[in-house]
């Protein structure tokens, strides 16, 4: 029997990997996007930044810290993956409530994801502006990523309790 704790460690694990994995897919997608999208995208995000980096300049900001743009940068990536170590340890112990949906509980976890976060409460803080503003091939993106996200979570989870084995 598995404890909270060790479940919450697992499910932050297999957040972790699937943000990296979610990052691969993005960025290859990225390398292959039409550069009027992308120049499109550019000009709608808050401030030319990606939302996690909209999000720790906003954080550093309030904290009246100055960083140099690596290390804003590092603090956007740090604040990616916590969004999706921190959900991915709490669908550990969710996911669980959800066992009719087997396998589907992961890809299901992930179009969650994105539709909370990359749709609603994203631009709500302020990091990023309104769904409409952004052109269809990004939340096309967005959607695949966080389906991959999603079912990478579920499936390290599944591995990490042994029953990928």
């Amino acid at each position: 029997m598995a404890t909270i704790l060790s479940t919450l460690v697992k499910g932050a694990i297999a957040g972790g990997i699937g943000v990296w994995l979610m990052d691969r897919f993005t960025w290859t997608w990225y390398s292959h996007e039409n550069t009027d999208t992308l120049v499109q995208e550019r000009l709608a995000q808050k401030g030319g930044r990606y939302a996690p980096n909209a999000a720790g300049k906003k954080l550093t900001d309030s904290l009246d810290i100055e960083l140099p743009q690596k290390q804003q940068y590092v603090a956007g990536r740090s604040i990616h993956y916590f969004m999706g170590i921190a959900p991915g340890a709490l669908y550990a112990i969710w996911r669980h409530r959800m066992k009719e949906l087997g396998f589907w509980r992961g890809p299901v976890y992930g179009v969650g994801l994105f539709i909370a976060f990359d749709e609603i409460i994203t631009p709500a803080l302020g990091f990023a502006s309104g769904p409409l503003t952004y052109p269809w091939q990004a939340h096309a993106r967005g959607f695949m990523a966080h389906l991959i996200l999603g079912t990478t979570t579920e499936g390290v989870l599944h591995w990490l309790e042994g029953k990928g084995r």
